[in-house]
């Protein structure tokens, strides 16, 4: 990557051109980086992404639907069966006949009142469901505003590990926010390898080389990562399956120095 093309990217242009802070000539000269460096097109693309799923999360949460079923539910009313009046004892055929329909009438009305509260019990396991599945929404929106609202603090610093000659296509980028102490990986792409080999990071230090986990090809979403106070720079290094205890520098694949600013 040319040096003026890395040192664009590091600038914060880009950002404020997706945000719509620039000025008339910071827009002219973003625009033409866009239309002249590959490297700048696609992370262009890829802010244009992370705005998408920003505005995602705005969306207004599902209506309190639990109150209204159980509003139903109240209004509905369990058939009550009322005593029938004695029958004159001189009229013993028509007390015989009575007490037919009368057990007759009771059957049905036991056998609509067994199926209303079946019914009940189905709503009320329905109603559980249905506030489950609200809560775990409800989890995962708070996740993710929580992970949104870290990557938009202005204190937050972004690395962007492209990958070299043996990993091409390989790009991740990393969120560091000094203050709070917290770093936050987004894998966009990771060549494939084979069924024996993993991608590795890494935060190096002055005198070694301190595991942050293994990379899967199939997670593509932020995961937070082990933050390495007064780490020099981030890598990513291609291991036997499981990872290594210690990285090698001939395994590495991407490499991005840090420049942590402690304010």
């Amino acid at each position: 990557m040319e040096p003026k093309v890395q040192e664009f990217l590091n600038s914060g242009l880009l950002d404020k051109y997706i945000n719509g802070f620039t000025l008339p000539n910071e827009t002219l000269k973003v625009e033409q980086y866009i239309a002249q460096f590959p490297e700048v097109k696609e992370e262009y693309n890829l802010l244009q992404d992370q705005l998408e799923i920003s505005a995602r999360s705005q969306a207004v949460e599902a209506p309190d639907l639990l109150g209204v079923i159980m509003d139903e539910i109240n209004e509905k009313t369990i058939v009550k069966l009322e005593p029938k009046s004695k029958s004159r004892l001189w009229m013993s055929i028509a007390a015989s006949v009575a007490a037919l329909v009368f057990a007759g009438t009771s059957f049905i009305y036991y056998n609509q009142n067994k199926s209303l509260m079946n019914e009940n019990d189905t709503i009320a396991e329905e109603i559980f469901d249905l506030r489950s599945d609200i809560e775990k929404n409800n989890d995962m929106l708070d996740n993710v505003m929580r992970q949104l609202m870290k990557l938009n603090n202005p204190e937050t610093q972004k690395y962007v590990l492209r990958g070299n000659d043996r990993a091409k296509d390989l790009k991740t980028v990393a969120y560091i926010n000094p203050i709070e102490k917290s770093s936050l990986i987004d894998v966009v792409e990771l060549p494939k390898l084979s069924n024996e080999q993993c991608y590795q990071m890494w935060a190096q230090m002055n005198d070694k080389m301190v595991n942050l986990g293994i990379l899967d090809e199939a997670d593509r979403n932020l995961k937070p990562i082990p933050y390495i106070e007064d780490a020099l720079s981030l890598s990513i290094t291609i291991e036997p399956k499981g990872g290594n205890k210690n990285a090698k520098i001939e395994n590495a694949v991407a490499k991005i120095p840090l420049n942590i600013k402690n304010n």
